[in-house]
């Protein structure tokens, strides 16, 4: 599969697209699927402002850039990056998700799994993976890592936010694989990352009640 076109990515939705192979990641979708209106009101106030300037600023500036949401939720962030004029693409593994995502942001929306996800080449300037990747099992971390690195052009950038810790495993229906910064940044070189820029979340607090780590990384 490669994203082709706004029709093609809405006949996915349609059909309910999604290869999973992995049960840790079906469970995991079928608690947000489960779960998705209650998310959708707990987060759609998030403010992630923060994470989506570390993305852009390390694009030109004045012009649209092809944004790709990894694991896009109920369509909160797309909808921000196409008010600031940019091209916005979502992923997610949850059909109920995509379907609120596309009616909130009015974007091309993919319904597929992270680890059955195969997109064209040097398609996007951006990656935008907000709070997402951590339910990747450490095993299939670097190969998808990679995988986003061959998907950005040239000077491409992939924002990466995530909680901070050191376990993997299910916590309640979802996978989780939390990583400190050091862990982290070692899968981001190996996938041949250069990381500009890290920073704790919220700011202003003691690190202690930092739960949330943010890594920019450019191709």
């Amino acid at each position: 599969m490669a994203f082709q076109s706004v029709t093609e990515c809405d006949k996915q939705i349609e059909n309910g697209i999604s290869s999973m192979k992995d049960d840790r990641e079906r469970r995991t979708l079928e608690d947000y699927s489960i779960q998705s209106e209650s998310f959708w009101e707990a987060t759609k106030g998030h403010d992630v402002r923060q994470n989506i300037d570390a993305l852009l600023s390390r694009l030109p500036a004045n012009k649209p850039m092809d944004i790709l949401d990894l694991g896009c939720g109920p369509g909160r962030d797309l909808l921000t990056f196409k008010q600031l004029g940019h091209h916005a693409v979502g992923v997610d593994g949850s059909l109920k998700f995509c379907k609120m995502a596309k009616e909130y942001s009015g974007c091309a929306v993919i319904n597929e799994s992270f680890l059955s996800l195969n997109l064209k080449a040097e398609s996007f300037d951006g990656i935008f993976a907000n709070a997402s990747l951590f339910h990747i099992p450490s095993e299939h971390l670097l190969g998808f890592l990679q995988r986003c690195y061959s998907w950005l052009k040239k000077g491409g950038v992939l924002m990466m936010s995530m909680p901070r810790g050191s376990f993997e495993g299910f916590r309640n229906d979802r996978y989780v694989h939390l990583m400190e910064y050091a862990e982290l940044s070692s899968y981001l070189e190996q996938a041949g990352f250069n990381i500009v820029s890290s920073y704790y979340r919220p700011t202003g607090l003691p690190i202690d009640q930092q739960p949330w780590l943010a890594v920019v990384n450019q191709k």
